[in-house]
C-alpha cells in the first residue's frame, strides 16, 4: 500500500450485533462498508469460499457495484486441496453465471502431495520448509498436509492468498467474517489494516453485525429471488424436495452442502453434518455454528489471525 486509504479503522470497535437493532440495520451497515471499499480501494479482491457468508458478500457487491456503475473487483477462491467437489463446481458454476473474474489462488508447494500425508520436512520445497521453521517456528520432522491445523491451515491457506495479493497488487481483501461465527472474531472491525502483513493491505468486513440466522433470512428472502428467475419471493424450502417447480438445488446460489446438515463448510474432511435438515433449518437451535468443524480451539483462529488468515 502506497498510503493510508480514506476509511474509519474504528468502524465497529466496542460493537456487537445488538447495536444494530434489526437485519435491516444491519445489512445497511455492510452496504455502507461495501461502498466506501469499491470507492475508496485501487485494487480490491473479493475473498469467496463457497460458503453462505462469502456468497452474500460477494451478492452485496454486485449490487453496489451496479447501483454506482462501478466494477466488479476480481474474486479469489483459495483452494487448499480439500475442498468439497461440490463445493468447488458451485463456485466455477456461479463464477461462470454472474461474469466473474475468478482467481484460484493455491500453495503450490504443495500441489504434488495428498490430504492428510505425513511428509518429511526436508523433502518440502525449500521455500515451505523455510516458512515452516521461521515463521510458525515448526521444529517437528514431519508435517501434515491439512487445512484442520493451523501450522496446514497457513500454510495451505495464508500462503496461497499472500502470494495472490503479491502477484496482483490487491489492497484490500473482502470477507464475509462475522462478529458471532467464532470468538476470536468477536473484536473484528469494518476495516482492519494488516500493516504487518508480508503484503500490507486492509481486511474489509462488512457482515460483522449478521448474524447466521440474518444471513440465511437475507439469502433466501432476498438474494435467492433476485438471482434466479422463476424463484418465488419469500419461499423458504424445507429441503432440496421443497423447492419451486422446474428448480434444482444446482440452479441456486447455495452451496449443496447446505441442504445436507452442513452449517459450516471447512475442509471436506474436517467439515461434519449435525442432522439430515438444512442448515437455515438448524440455525439458531443452541449449537455453535461451527461444533462440527475439526477446527482447534481459540488459540488456533487467533494464532490464524496474527499469520493473516481469513
Amino acid at each position: 500500500m502506497e498510503s493510508t486509504p480514506a476509511v474509519d479503522y474504528t468502524l465497529g470497535t466496542g460493537e456487537t450485533a445488538e447495536d444494530y437493532p434489526t437485519v435491516e440495520s444491519r445489512l445497511e451497515r455492510a452496504r455502507g462498508v461495501v461502498t466506501t471499499a469499491l470507492t475508496t480501494y485501487d485494487n480490491p479482491v473479493v475473498c469467496w469460499t463457497g460458503g453462505k457468508d462469502s456468497t452474500l458478500l460477494l451478492w452485496l457487491v454486485r449490487q453496489v457495484a451496479a447501483e454506482r456503475d462501478l466494477p466488479i473487483p476480481p474474486v479469489v477462491f483459495i483452494d487448499h486441496y480439500q475442498h468439497f467437489r461440490e463445493t468447488a463446481a458451485f463456485v466455477e458454476r456461479w463464477a461462470t453465471r454472474w461474469k466473474l473474474d475468478l482467481h484460484v489462488a493455491r500453495n503450490r508447494d504443495f500441489r504434488t502431495f495428498e490430504p492428510g500425508e505425513s511428509v518429511p520436512v526436508g523433502a518440502l520445497p525449500e521455500r515451505a520448509r523455510r516458512e515452516l521453521r521461521t515463521v510458525l517456528d515448526y521444529d517437528r520432522d514431519e508435517f501434515v498436509v491439512s487445512a484442520d491445523t493451523t501450522e496446514g491451515a497457513h500454510m495451505l491457506t495464508t500462503r496461497a492468498l499472500v502470494d495472490e495479493l503479491e502477484n496482483h497488487g490487491f489492497d484490500a481483501v473482502l470477507t464475509g467474517v462475522r462478529w458471532d461465527e467464532q470468538y476470536a472474531r468477536a473484536d473484528e472491525t469494518f476495516f482492519s489494516p494488516r500493516r504487518d502483513a508480508p503484503v500490507p493491505h486492509d481486511r474489509v468486513q462488512p457482515l460483522l453485525a449478521l448474524g447466521e440466522r440474518d444471513v440465511w433470512a437475507v439469502t433466501w428472502e432476498t438474494m435467492v429471488p433476485e438471482a434466479v428467475v422463476g424463484y418465488p419471493m419469500g419461499h423458504i424450502p424445507r429441503n432440496a424436495a421443497d423447492l419451486p417447480p422446474d428448480l434444482s438445488v444446482s440452479d441456486l446460489p447455495v452451496a449443496p452442502q447446505y441442504f445436507h446438515g452442513y452449517r459450516s463448510l471447512g475442509t471436506a474432511s474436517g467439515s461434519g453434518r449435525e442432522s439430515d435438515r438444512p442448515a437455515w433449518v438448524l440455525a439458531g437451535n443452541g449449537v455453535p455454528e461451527r461444533a462440527a468443524r475439526a477446527d482447534e480451539p481459540e488459540a488456533y483462529m487467533r494464532r490464524l489471525r496474527e499469520l493473516g488468515y481469513m
